[in-house]
């Protein structure tokens, strides 16, 4: 009998249609050089953060930014807006779970 093997990240994309909260996402149809922007954009920092900010508009109306949000960074996406977070506050608030689930690990 073979054993099947599926990476983590594709468990995280096989989701049935019927459950894909991508399908509900406000951001939807919309350009996603609203959500991503390279690093060798020749954008200054106060463009890079009106166009971060219209992109969070859009997250804050969405009916799945939580979902949005906990996929990217299960799925450790480390560029654009996702779930109203940019890829640095993603990273400080998986920081700052892990820390709380050590903590609260540790006094158990």
């Amino acid at each position: 009998m073979a054993v099947e093997r599926t990476s983590s990240l594709a468990r995280l994309f096989a989701v049935e249609p019927e459950n894909d909260w991508r399908a509900r996402a406000a951001c939807k149809g919309l350009d996603p050089e609203h959500f991503f922007s390279s690093d060798d954009d020749a954008m200054g920092k106060h463009e890079r953060a009106v166009r971060e900010a219209a992109a969070k508009a859009v997250c804050v109306k969405c009916d799945v930014r939580r979902e949005c949000l906990s996929y990217a960074i299960a799925a450790g996406e480390r560029y654009g807006i996702w779930g109203g977070m940019n890829a640095q506050e993603r990273r400080a608030l998986a920081r700052n779970r892990s820390s709380e689930k050590i903590a609260t690990e540790a006094v158990s």
